[in-house]
């Protein structure tokens, strides 16, 4: 088994790289970049931020309260506005909706945007530079875009899965369904992954082609993920970002061939959270 560690990206998450690329590809098709508008659950906000302010851009950033002071606090960056004042994600994703229809700014989505998904991908390539033929690709799964992006980039190298809490199954009933169903999100240490689908997304059916389908993870097993990678290799990570590590302790991927990637995707965890479900 292998670690992809995103949690050293610039940012401490994977979303710097779609972040970024957005707001290049923004730049290159209009000469400038325009005001922007998004939601997030936390990190993508953080990795918007951090590119909007780069390029000297003004933000607006819907986020739930019950967002984490660790991706919070370092979204306070000049131009950047953040609106904390929604109850969950799905009512920060339509207030930006509604926000960037009303003129506020361009929206670009967390993960139903194509050059954050092309972003993202980059991930999947630099696994498969490494590591050319990896039995598969674990990746944590909320909206869809670095599953998008990861299996898009690996296509038929290797078998790319995704994970998500068994609390919030959006995309497993999603692609149950057959198109994009609404569920009651529940509560998880994978803050990150919280939250419904938007209509017309086009993770769906790039997951649905691309990808060998969704797995939800039982949330006691996203707490030992995070504890197992404190613990036993001294590495931080947020619940989003170990729910592949849980996925493994859950036996959900024994049908998996070695050897095995799995993408640590983000370590935003608030310090006294971590202690909690990392006793000594």
């Amino acid at each position: 088994m292998w670690l992809k560690l995103e949690t050293l990206q610039r940012t401490r998450s994977f979303k710097y790289r779609g972040a970024l690329n957005a707001v290049l590809a923004l730049s290159e098709r209009s000469g400038t970049v325009p005001a922007l508008v998004t939601a997030s659950a936390g990190n993508h906000g953080l990795a918007l931020a951090t590119a909007a302010a780069a390029a000297g851009a003004s933000l607006l950033v819907f986020a739930p309260g019950t967002t984490p002071g660790a991706k919070l606090e370092r979204m306070q960056q000049p131009g950047v506005r953040v609106d904390t004042s929604s109850r969950d994600y799905d009512e920060a994703e339509n207030r930006a909706l509604e926000a960037a229809a009303c003129g506020e700014g361009t929206y670009v989505s967390p993960y139903n945007h194509p050059d954050v998904i092309a972003g993202a991908g980059t991930v999947g390539l630099e696994i498969l530079e490494d590591m050319p033929a990896p039995g598969g690709i674990v990746v944590p799964t909320g909206g869809g875009g670095l599953l998008s992006g990861i299996a898009l980039a690996a296509r038929d190298a290797t078998r790319v899965v995704g994970v998500e809490p068994a609390v919030n199954p959006a995309f497993t009933a999603s692609l149950a369904a057959g198109h994009i169903v609404t569920i009651e999100p529940g509560h998880s240490l994978a803050d990150g992954l919280l939250g419904n689908l938007e209509a017309g997304s086009i993770t769906v059916d790039l997951v649905r082609a691309h990808a060998s389908g969704v797995r939800a993870v039982p949330e006691t097993f996203v707490t030992q993920g995070v504890r197992a990678l404190f613990r036993q290799e001294h590495l931080v990570a947020e619940g989003a970002g170990a729910i592949g590590i849980g996925a493994l302790l859950a036996g959900l991927l024994d049908d998996v061939p070695d050897p095995l990637v799995i993408v640590v995707s983000g370590a935003n965890i608030d310090t006294p959270k971590l202690l909690e479900v990392t006793p000594a």
